[in-house]
Order: C-alpha cells, then structure tokens, then sequence
C-alpha cells in the first residue's frame, strides 16, 4: 500500500435491529480490528441508526473516526471527540461518502445500511473497492447479485467487489484491493 498511506475506509455498518447481540460482537470486533490497522474509518447514521458499537470500538482502539449524520445525535461521551459532519439531504450524504471513500466495507447489518450501500456502489458506478463480510451467509444474496448483475453493468466489478468470510479477512483484503 505505498500510493495509500492512511486509507479511508467508508463502513456501513448497523447494530440495531433483529440479532442485535451477534450483530453488536460483529461491529466492535471489526471497528476494532480496522482501527488497529491505521485506516481513517467513516460511517453513516441516518434514520436513528447510529453503529454506535463500531463506533465505540474503534475509538477505543485509536482509530481515527468521521460520522456523516443526517441530522445532530447525542453522542455518548467517549465519542464526543469523533468528527461529525451533519448533511440533511440523503444524495449529499452519499455523494460524500462516495468521495471520501477508498474503499467500502459492508458489515452484516440492517436493510438500511444495505440500501445505503447499494445506492452509493450506484453512484459510484462499483469503481471504488468494496469489501463485504459474509459471514453467517449475510451477503449471499448481494454475492449472486454482484454475479449476475454487476459484472454486466459495471466492467471493473469483478475485481472490485470481494467477499470475506471472517473479520480477520477484511484488512488483508482491503490490501490486497488497494496495493
């Protein structure tokens, strides 16, 4: 990774929802394990959706954090030094993460970071690198998906999309991507 000294990695990633338990495992393991790497990490909240979790994991690692909101949240006090970037109109909001972003990450999580996800790859046209972890098959669909239709509308997706099985396989992907 010599051309990316410090990547910023836009991670979609929800705690709140059906499976909350695992899913709360999931987000604080990969925030901290992305942190730990030296990766800028951004996330979204939008509709009260605040990956909270990840959040809090990667702070507590070291990571350097930016939140893009969709309105002001009441941050717990360990995330009060994060920065927080409030834009109210939904495209803005992806349109900004879509430029920031040096690659994505989508975590199991809710529909709504799903959804947020698929329309920023949209916009992007899939050039940026994205990883997902799959694990507990939770991007099966999006993997047969990207299959059948991103390699037909988007030439790059192939090399672009990558799927993971563990959280452990993120970074070195993320390298991989990036190198």
């Amino acid at each position: 990774m010599a051309s990316i000294k410090k990547p910023t990695l836009v991670v979609f990633a929800s705690d709140q929802g059906p499976g909350d338990a695992a899913r709360t495992s999931i987000m604080s393991q990969a925030g901290s394990v992305l942190a730990k790497n030296g990766a800028k990490l951004v996330c979204l909240a939008e509709n009260d959706i605040v990956p909270l979790s990840f959040l809090t994991s990667a702070r507590a690692a070291g990571g350097e954090v930016e939140l893009i909101c969709d309105a002001e949240y009441a941050l717990p006090t360990s995330l009060e030094d994060i920065s927080v970037r409030v834009i109210a109109e939904r495209e803005a909001r992806l349109a900004a993460l879509a430029e920031m972003a040096d690659c994505f990450i989508g975590l199991p999580g809710s529909l709504a970071s799903v959804t947020a996800h698929y329309l920023t790859i949209a916009r992007l046209g899939a050039k940026t690198p994205m990883v997902f972890l799959n694990q507990n098959n939770a991007y099966e669909i999006v993997r047969g998906f990207s299959a059948d239709v991103f390699v037909h509308t988007f030439q790059e997706a192939h090399r672009k999309v990558q799927f993971v099985e563990n959280i452990e396989e993120i970074w070195p992907r993320v390298e991989k991507l990036l190198g």
